[in-house]
């Protein structure tokens, strides 16, 4: 009987564990990296254990935010003790305050590597921006997390990164 009893209690406090984390990891911002090059920001987020449709992306106003839905997957012969990770994300990241976008072209691939790439093409001075705008998301299947085709490639800081423009997602 007292075995039972610890067993039980232990069972709660590792729920409880498990729960405070997924609540952590909710209420922490996504962590990102913002990136320039002549035509383009590049915000690029990580998003672990997502698929396209888990994955809302807006432009409002000067910032590019994410929202990730997950869901858990159900395993076959295995009952969840507790649940450590969570299931509501959010991120946002503001661009500079001089950032003149077109964010209507504005793209998101989520990566096979499980990064979020949010590229936001540069507009003229002036250009009239949408206060809102949603953005689609497509698969990268090709597993790298920049480009390395020479037709679609943008240098971003010195780094080769994927326009995503043209590729065949077949």
């Amino acid at each position: 009987m007292m075995r039972d009893i610890g067993s039980s209690i232990s069972d709660a406090i590792f729920e409880n564990i498990g729960r405070a984390a997924g609540r952590v990891q909710e209420n922490k911002p996504l962590a990102s990296d913002l990136l320039e090059s002549d035509d383009a920001y590049l915000v690029v987020f990580d998003a672990p254990g997502t698929t396209a449709s888990d994955i809302q992306v807006r432009y409002v106003d000067d910032r590019v935010e994410v929202r990730i839905d997950r869901f858990r997957d159900f395993y076959e012969g295995f009952e969840m003790r507790y649940p450590g990770r969570g299931l509501a994300l959010d991120g946002s990241v503001t661009l500079p305050s001089d950032a003149a976008v077109d964010p209507e072209t504005a793209q998101a691939t989520l990566k096979s590597n499980g990064t979020l790439h949010v590229r936001v093409p540069k507009a003229e001075p002036g250009h009239d921006e949408d206060a809102a705008t949603d953005v689609g998301v497509e698969t990268d299947d090709s597993g790298t997390d920049g480009g390395t085709e020479a037709d679609a490639n943008t240098d971003v800081e010195g780094e080769a990164e994927s326009a995503d423009e043209g590729e065949d997602d077949s």
